[in-house]
């Protein structure tokens, strides 16, 4: 069934459910077909429902919780895989509204107080995600307004929280690259293939040469495609997946940054400090605090 293919691009994935709709609104599962790494000419925004994982936006790699909230632009690859048991089903694990530029490049000659939300798109080229409790809290209701309602009212809705979100001052953008992969409809299979035995498995040590074996590639072939696929090295790859692991243990709790090292992959305590250190401009000690410091921040002021 499957075609032979290059792992050299996210798969392009094309809406044609538009019906002449200015906005597309969609929820999913998980586990679901459409959980893959995958890109397409709309704007996408994304709010977490339910369950916890990784998130790739273009060279990105994070941690996604329940009220997490993103936005994709144009063309940028994007995954959440949701780490959960086996046979775990998760109805319902996220809402999404999908639009497009056509949309304001129509609207703004005739509703000039659209071009206020230029700043906010041209952000999105990048991946946002927003960091402002308030900010989610009201975007979780305007979006939970989006799936209630039709026609006018939703768009109505959607411009709100677009308004809302353009004001936010509280963001991470993700990605350092938002150039669009070149399209390929063929190389979506052992592209996904690489990324879920990586993640599977980068928990241990993960040589290239294992993963190239698992694709049947040539591990020079598979090491440059690899890095056209994903904007990253194989090496550098693993190891911010191993520091979003490791960003997620010390926020949990209060093990040891030793264990924190070896159950987020690495195999010696000096290159797993080297490495956070290089990623995240601080300790894995420093930034324990600042997460348990910002916990109580958020906590007082709720």
């Amino acid at each position: 069934m499957t075609r032979p293919s290059r792992i050299t691009d996210p798969s392009y994935e094309l809406m044609d459910d538009h019906e002449g709709l200015s906005i597309i609104y969609r929820q999913h599962g998980f586990p679901c077909p459409l959980v893959r790494w995958h890109f397409h000419k709309e704007y996408e925004l994304h709010l977490i429902v339910a369950s916890s994982g990784k998130v790739f936006v273009g060279d990105y790699i994070g941690n996604f919780n329940p009220n997490s909230l993103f936005l994709t632009g144009p063309n940028l690859p994007h995954n959440w895989i949701s780490q959960i048991e086996p046979d775990q089903v998760v109805e319902k694990r996220d809402m999404l509204v999908n639009f497009t530029d056509e949309l304001f490049d129509s609207a703004q000659p005739v509703f000039s107080e659209l071009k206020t939300l230029a700043p906010l798109l041209e952000r999105a080229r990048h991946g946002i995600e927003f960091r402002c409790p308030h900010t989610l809290a009201q975007a979780a209701l305007l979006m939970q307004r989006i799936a209630d309602s039709r026609g006018v009212s939703r768009l109505g809705h959607f411009l709100i929280l677009l308004e809302l979100l353009a004001g936010c001052e509280d963001y991470q953008l993700l990605s350092d690259s938002s150039a669009p992969p070149l399209a390929d409809d063929h190389s979506m299979d052992r592209t996904n293939r690489a990324v879920d035995y990586i993640f599977s498995h980068y928990g241990r040590e993960l040589p290239l040469e294992e993963v190239a074996q698992y694709l049947g590639m040539k591990p020079t072939y598979f090491s440059r495609v690899f890095k056209q696929a994903t904007g990253r090295c194989f090496v550098e790859f693993v190891n911010r997946l191993r520091i979003s692991k490791s960003c997620e243990l010390l926020a949990d709790g209060d093990k040891a940054v030793t264990d924190v090292c070896f159950e987020s992959g690495f195999n010696n305590i000096s290159n797993f400090n080297r490495r956070f250190q290089q990623l995240k401009g601080m300790t894995p000690s420093h930034y324990r605090r600042l997460v348990v410091q910002r916990l109580t921040e958020q906590n007082m002021g709720g």
